[in-house]
């Protein structure tokens, strides 16, 4: 990865076993390396199993991108494995200063 000074840190959460698919997209757009978090999902509706509640198991998937392929790599997700597929991921960025 070129460093250009505009390195933003993508963040993409996905139900959990999507993670391995969803960073080949993002390779093949151009990212590099990436951290895999294990993570739980929190919303309003919880499932209840014999009085154990139980969320949905995400995992968090951090990588550094240069600014001019932020929006490739994002579009690129949102395309193959966006909210409306098995993977269900969102992903946003944040500034990188140091």
């Amino acid at each position: 990865m070129v460093q250009t000074g505009n390195t933003k840190a993508l963040f993409i959460i996905v139900n959990a076993g999507h993670a391995d698919d969803v960073i080949e997209i993002a390779r093949s757009e151009g990212a590099g390396g990436a951290t895999i978090l294990n993570a739980r999902g929190e919303c309003s509706r919880h499932e209840v199993f014999m009085g154990i509640t139980v969320d949905e198991e995400k995992e968090m998937i951090i990588c550094l991108v240069d600014e001019p392929i932020d929006e490739k790599v994002m579009t690129a997700i949102k395309e193959k494995a966006g909210i409306k597929t098995a993977a269900h991921s969102i992903c946003f960025t944040m500034p990188v200063e140091k």
